[in-house]
């Protein structure tokens, strides 16, 4: 028998365990998929008919826009995001609930500066959006430690990005709307979303996933408005240049967005890679802490 026929016998058995574990997180994620989150309302809207649903395999929306008086709309205003009675009795700490919500804040913020002014104050405004954090689906903080722990150490081992283990993954469910001036609602989403094992990495905190996730509602809000049409369709687009600037740390387009912080950018890309929790990098504005 050759060399390399006794190297390659030698090695086969190392590889059993590591692939045997790899098949098993496979067939645990396709059972698991995502954290399921229901659609909630917190009666926070003007109106809640003639919403458009979009039942997605990740997002859940049922949303609404009028495109045409949105055309002559120059400003906007964005309201500090408010968390329900019911969100709030999911999360232990004041602290957590407001880091989310002015996630929601942030994003809204930069995300409508596409298109729009924003002013610091309502009355000199065309347009004002409010949200509401209508449910929080609590991260299962010591399993997403031990999921941080076993990715971690499986790096070491094979060359390739382990996920999470799809348990104890959290959800996040948020309602928005845009009024104009005298009252009208131009723009409304009840928007629902679970964590899920690929890209949702996991961190230590309660509000670790909907942390993440808060993010993706600003996104999808502000992407109605400034298009004026579903943001659950069509190919994904490069970020524009001041939403990167922002999405980094830098500032923000308009001054009315330092209200809410600056993103604490690849700092916090590379925390939440080691599962720290988010309010080690993301600090609460004192303009809007309690």
């Amino acid at each position: 028998m050759s060399h390399s026929r006794i190297g390659l016998v030698a090695t086969q058995p190392c590889y059993r365990p590591i692939m045997s574990a790899l098949l098993s997180l496979s067939l645990m994620s396709i059972v698991a998929g995502c954290a399921a989150v229901p659609l909630e309302q917190a009666n926070s809207l003007a109106s809640y008919d003639g919403l458009t649903s979009n039942n997605g395999r990740l997002t859940k929306a049922n949303y609404k826009v009028a495109s045409t008086d949105l055309v002559t709309t120059r400003t906007i205003y964005i309201e500090p995001t408010k968390v329900s009675g019911a969100a709030a009795q999911s999360i232990k700490k004041f602290s957590d609930q407001a880091l989310v919500a002015n996630v929601i804040s942030r994003a809204l913020c930069v995300g409508v500066s596409d298109r729009f002014a924003v002013v610091e104050r309502k009355e000199d405004a065309d347009l004002v959006v409010h949200a509401t954090v209508t449910h929080i689906v609590p991260t299962n903080a010591t399993v997403a430690g031990l999921s941080t722990v076993a990715s971690l150490g499986a790096n070491f081992v094979v060359p390739v990005p382990v996920p999470r283990l799809p348990m104890g993954l959290g959800g996040l469910s948020v309602e928005a709307e845009a009024t104009t001036r005298d009252g009208k609602q131009v723009g409304a989403m009840v928007w629902a979303k679970g964590a899920n094992f690929v890209t949702t990495n996991a961190r230590v905190s309660q509000i670790g996933d909907a942390y993440s996730l808060a993010a993706s509602f600003g996104s999808d809000f502000s992407k109605m408005l400034v298009t004026g049409k579903t943001p659950f369709r069509g190919l994904p687009k490069i970020p524009s240049g001041q939403r990167i600037k922002s999405g980094l740390g830098g500032k923000p387009k308009y001054p009315a967005c330092e209200k809410f912080g600056r993103s604490p950018g690849l700092i916090d890309f590379a925390a939440s890679q080691v599962g720290m929790p988010p309010s080690w990098t993301d600090k609460q504005p004192p303009a809007q802490s309690q």
